[in-house]
């Protein structure tokens, strides 16, 4: 475990913004480049976006992460009960949350999905965000993983090692509260700030000594790297899914997201009792062997429901945390992204 990092790694730093929009968003999330970046005009004009050609009538604009709302786009289910409310639906795909958060504050869509964190350092940046839906729990999605031989067996031998993760991702708050939990302090461990595809390679190399990461990459790191789980989220955060409007397009249309979130809810249920066929649909959409899925749904937890108070207090303590740790410039009121029928 002694080999050197990449050069291109840097430690408690954000991925130089030059690097592909997988890397940039590392770096998006630092006080206001999250709107200051243009990261996201770049990602709607590659994905061939006109934004300039505007059906007539209404228009839902999904920006879209491989997974769930792939599926979704693939069975057309959606555009069907909207058009005879005349609605039509347009699909940009993204790489990761923070950008399709830049992409809702810049206008360029209306409706997407996100982990916990993303939303928080976005509000902080000032987008107008309003939170549409949400999943349940799913703590043992997220985890950190050490190579099979690692001397490291407890939280507490993590004390100064390197432990890679994603910034402003929800993998961040679950270090943070876990160290909490076990007496160690933020600082207490080498924050080595990669995206999934970097973050595998350091862990391969064995340039990082423990990796924080979600399904279906955790999935992946078992299954081809033969990578030993240490321990996961459960008892420590909840990591919920998270599903975003804007404030102007849920005062028009909470109508077409009650729909969205319900078809979205739907697919749920449906892949809870069908793990077989939703593990080898989703296995297509991201491209990955079906045991990878099977082993990813095999633990997920499912259900989609609109946020309520409740759920919107846990997004609150996540920004109390941050702000504590002062990974974000200022205290937040998440009631600023409340829906409008906050129950």
């Amino acid at each position: 475990m002694g080999e050197a990092l990449p050069a291109h790694i840097e430690r408690n730093t954000a991925m130089s913004s030059s690097n592909s929009s997988s890397r940039s968003l590392a770096s998006a999330l630092t006080r206001r480049q999250v709107l200051a970046t243009g990261i996201a005009t770049a990602a709607l004009s590659a994905s061939g976006l006109a934004l300039a050609q505007k059906p007539t009538g209404r228009v839902l604009r999904v920006g879209h992460q491989k997974g769930w709302l792939s599926i979704l786009k693939g069975r057309g289910t959606l555009e069907k009960e909207l058009a005879p409310l005349g609605v039509t639906v347009t699909w940009t795909e993204f790489n990761a949350g923070p950008v399709q958060l830049e992409a809702l504050n810049v206008g360029a869509i209306d409706f997407g999905d996100v982990g916990e964190a993303p939303p928080i350092f976005a509000q902080a940046a000032g987008a107008p965000l309003v939170y549409a839906g949400a999943t349940v729990p799913r703590p043992k999605l997220e985890a950190i993983v050490v190579p099979k031989d690692s001397p490291i067996k407890s939280v507490l031998d993590l004390k100064g090692k390197r432990v890679a993760y994603n910034k402003g991702s929800n993998v961040q708050y679950f270090l943070a509260k876990l160290l909490e939990k076990n007496g160690l302090k933020y600082n207490d461990v080498q924050h080595i700030h990669l995206p999934p595809p970097d973050a595998r390679a350091a862990f391969q190399k064995g340039a990082i000594d423990a990796w924080i990461i979600w399904d279906p990459f955790l999935a992946a790191a078992q299954k081809t790297l033969d990578a030993r789980l240490l321990l996961d989220a459960s008892g420590v955060v909840n990591n919920r899914a998270y599903y975003f409007t804007s404030r102007d397009f849920v005062s028009k249309n909470a109508d077409v997201l009650k729909i969205a979130i319900r078809q979205i809810n739907d697919i749920d249920t449906w892949a809870s009792k069908n793990k077989t066929a939703a593990a080898a649909e989703l296995s297509a959409v991201l491209g990955l062997d079906k045991g990878i899925t099977e082993l990813y749904l095999n633990r997920s937890e499912f259900g989609v429901a609109p946020v309520n108070s409740a759920i919107l207090a846990e997004q609150q303590r996540i920004a109390d945390t941050f702000f504590e740790l002062k990974l974000i410039p200022k205290k937040l009121n998440l009631l600023h992204a409340a829906p409008v029928d906050l129950g």
